[in-house]
């Protein structure tokens, strides 16, 4: 399985993604990973954390960085998926579900955006818009190159100030122990189903 290698410390403040026992008896492998992983990018212990000690003078709303961690989470999560699993036969019926389940998520969110603020914001479009995005960022990119150095700035950008220092790292943080994470999880699953078909 593939590996960012300037991702591979493991100095983490935050959670493992929750392994439940119960449901990954139920589930069928894929469907068991896409809705944990799912469950996961839109937990928001880890948005709080990295939130909790911004510097004094920082002027960018702690409301904003709120919600555009969120989306770099579940954007994160998802690219993941399909970074790390490259061939493997699990990929697409993880990729397809987790999405799934996204979408959902964000209809729930968009209806209840309109109903408070009297006006629609298509969360799903917005997580589409950052994808996009972040994509467009990384295209091109060295072997040498850190994605985080990418990414920080990236994620500022979206916050109003790409130079501003605490919001940058506070976005690579995010990418970068999302997908230490995700890679955790996936080579769980990965052994469970072939260890099945052995």
């Amino acid at each position: 399985m593939k590996r960012l290698c300037v991702l591979s410390g493991r100095n983490r403040p935050m959670e493992k993604i929750e392994h439940n026992e119960d449901l990954s008896k139920e589930l069928s492998p894929s469907e068991y990973a896409a809705k944990a992983l799912f469950d996961f990018s839109i937990d928001r212990e880890d948005v709080k954390f990295l939130l909790s000690q911004p510097p004094e003078d920082h002027k960018i709303s702690k409301d904003t960085m709120e919600y555009e961690l969120q989306l770099l989470k579940i954007i994160s999560t998802g690219w993941s998926i399909s970074f790390y699993l490259g061939d493997d036969p699990l990929k697409m019926k993880i990729a397809e579900r987790f999405w799934e389940y996204v979408h959902s998520f964000s209809d729930t969110i968009t209806s209840t955006t309109e109903l408070t603020l009297s006006k629609k914001v298509d969360y799903f479009n917005v997580l589409r818009e950052r994808l996009s995005a972040y994509l467009d960022s990384l295209k091109g990119i060295s072997t040498e190159t850190d994605p985080l150095s990418i990414i920080g700035p990236e994620f500022g950008k979206f916050c109003g100030d790409q130079d501003d220092v605490f919001t940058m790292l506070t976005g690579s943080k995010m990418f970068a122990a999302t997908l230490n994470r995700v890679k955790d999880f996936l080579e769980t699953i990965v052994e469970k189903d072939q260890g099945k078909d052995a």
